[in-house]
C-alpha cells in the first residue's frame, strides 16, 4: 500500500511550492529519463495520464507512434534540494505501461518489482547494501568531461591530498536531504575515485536510491565543476569502480542468513544462495558488468574480482560471505561493476541466489593458495558475455524472453561497433613494426 495518497501529494506540492514535477523512469540500460509538467498538470499525472513516445526509448520495440504512459510511484515524491527554493522542482519515479493498460515487459523497475513479488510468495523478502564507487574528474574549457585529474590521494586519505572531499560531503548531505540512508563515505584506492556506501534496503527500494544516487553524484558534481563518472575502468593502470552488493535474505521476519548454533554463525542457506550466484554468474554477467569497458576491470591486479568462487582469503573470488562480529552478516557479490542498471542487478542476483537455496548449491570455497586455472571464472569479454546470456535458458525465465531478445540485439550492436574501432595501442604497436 501506497505511503501517500494524491490528495497529499498534491497538498505538499501546494506547501512546498513546488512548481514542477518531474516524471522519471528508466530505461532498458537503467539510464534515467524524464518529463518535467507544471503543477496545475500533477492532478493529470497523478491519474496517469502523462504519456512519452515509446519509438525512441532504448529497450522499446514499437510500432510507428506507440504511446508509453507515465505511473508515478507516490512514494518517490521528493524535492530536489538542489533547486530553486522559490517554485521548488520535485520528482517522481514512475512505472512504464503500454497502451493496453499493462505494465511493459522490458522495464527494469516492472521486472525487479516482479522478481521481488514471487520471492515474497516464497516467504522471501531481500534486503541490500551496496558499496557505490565512482570517479571525480576535471571538465575542459568548455565544460566537457576529461579524465584528467591534478590530485593524488589513495585509499583513506584526506584533504588536501583528496581534492573531491568538499563535493563527496555535498553529495551525501543532499542525498540524505532525499531521504536515503548514507552509511559511509570515503576515497577510493585510485586519484580522484571515491566511495559512498548505503544502510541496508529492501531490494526494490535500493534500486531506486541507487537510481537516484547517480542523478545526485552527477548533478552536485557538475555544481563542483567536476564530471562523474560510472564507467568501470576510465583510466588504464589503476583501480575500476565496481558495486559490491552485500545482500541478505529474510522470511517469515527472520535473517535467513543467520545461524547463532553454527560456528561461523552462517546458515547453510547463506552458502547455498552464495552458490546460487556462482551457478549463474556467466549467465548474469552482461547485466552485472554490462559494457566492453567493464571486462577491462576484470582482469588481474586491482582487486577486481573475476574468480567463480567464495572465500574471504582469496582476493580475486567473487562471493565473500561474511559475519564481522555478527554487525555485517551478508553475502557479498563483488564483480558488479557501477555500470550495471540496478533493477536488473537485483533481480538476477535474487533468483540465482534463491535458486541456489532451492537446489542446496554448495559454492565453490577456495583460500587463495589454489591454481587459476582451476577456478572457473566470469566471460573475459563482452563477447563471450552476449553469447552465454544468448544460451541461458534461465536467464530468459528470469527477465522474460522479449527483454532477453532486446538487450542481446543492443549488445550485439555495441560490440560490433567496438571491434570495427582502431586504438592507440594498435598504432603503437603494429604501424611501425608491420
Amino acid at each position: 500500500m501506497s505511503e501517500y495518497t494524491k490528495e497529499e501529494i498534491l497538498q505538499m506540492a501546494e506547501d512546498e511550492d513546488v512548481e514542477f514535477v518531474r516524471l522519471q523512469f528508466t530505461d532498458m540500460f537503467g539510464a534515467l529519463k524524464n518529463i518535467a509538467v507544471t503543477a496545475r498538470e500533477l492532478p493529470r499525472a497523478l491519474d496517469n495520464e502523462c504519456r512519452v513516445d515509446g519509438n525512441f526509448i532504448s529497450g522499446i520495440v514499437a510500432e510507428r507512434g506507440t504511446t508509453l504512459y507515465l505511473h508515478p510511484d507516490l512514494d518517490t515524491f521528493t524535492i530536489l534540494p538542489w533547486r530553486p527554493q522559490q517554485g521548488k522542482v520535485a520528482r517522481m519515479l514512475c512505472n512504464v505501461y503500454g497502451e493496453d493498460g499493462k505494465p511493459y515487459p522490458t522495464g527494469g523497475r516492472y521486472i525487479l518489482k516482479e522478481t521481488a513479488r514471487k520471492a515474497a510468495a516464497k516467504g522471501y523478502t531481500c534486503y541490500a547494501d551496496p558499496e557505490c564507487e565512482f570517479f571525480l574528474f576535471h571538465t575542459d574549457e568548455n565544460g566537457l568531461p576529461t579524465t584528467v585529474t591534478h590530485e593524488k590521494a589513495s585509499y583513506l586519505d584526506i584533504s588536501p591530498l583528496d581534492l573531491g572531499e568538499n563535493a563527496r560531503r555535498d553529495i551525501v548531505l543532499t542525498l540524505e536531504d532525499m531521504g536515503l540512508e548514507v552509511k559511509a563515505s570515503l576515497h577510493e584506492a585510485a586519484p580522484a575515485q571515491h566511495e559512498i556506501d548505503f544502510r541496508p534496503a529492501e531490494m526494490n527500494k535500493m534500486a531506486d536510491d541507487l537510481t537516484t544516487f547517480k542523478m545526485v553524484v552527477r548533478t552536485i558534481a557538475k555544481r563542483h565543476g567536476l564530471h562523474a563518472t560510472f564507467m568501470p575502468k576510465p583510466v588504464q593502470g589503476v583501480y575500476g569502480s565496481g558495486t559490491h552488493v552485500r545482500f541478505t535474505l529474510y522470511k517469515d521476519g527472520k535473517n535467513v542468513f543467520a545461524d547463532p548454533s553454527d560456528p561461523s554463525k552462517l546458515s547453510k542457506e547463506a552458502y547455498y544462495f552464495a552458490g546460487g550466484l556462482l551457478a549463474h554468474g556467466k549467465e548474469m554477467a552482461l547485466i552485472t558488468n554490462p559494457l566492453v569497458n567493464s571486462y577491462k576491470r576484470l582482469v588481474p591486479g586491482f582487486d577486481a574480482t573475476y574468480g567463480l568462487s567464495c572465500s574471504d582469503k582469496d582476493p580475486n573470488s567473487v562471493i565473500k560471505v561474511s559475519n564481522i562480529n555478527g554487525a555485517e552478516l551478508g553475502v557479498e557479490f563483488k564483480s558488479p561493476d557501477a555500470s550495471a542498471n540496478p533493477y536488473l542487478l537485483f533481480a538476477v542476483c535474487l533468483s540465482a541466489g534463491i535458486d541456489g537455496i532451492e537446489k542446496q548449491t554448495e559454492p565453490l570455497m577456495t583460500t587463495g593458495e589454489e591454481p587459476e586455472e582451476s577456478i572457473p571464472r566470469l566471460p573475459e569479454s563482452l563477447q563471450e558475455a552476449i553469447s552465454i546470456f544468448k544460451n541461458s535458458t534461465w536467464v530468459k525465465e528470469v527477465l522474460g524472453e522479449e527483454f532477453c531478445k532486446q538487450y542481446v540485439s543492443a549488445k550485439e550492436k555495441e560490440w560490433h561497433k567496438y571491434i570495427c574501432q582502431v586504438t592507440e595501442w594498435e598504432l603503437e604497436n603494429y604501424l611501425y613494426r608491420v
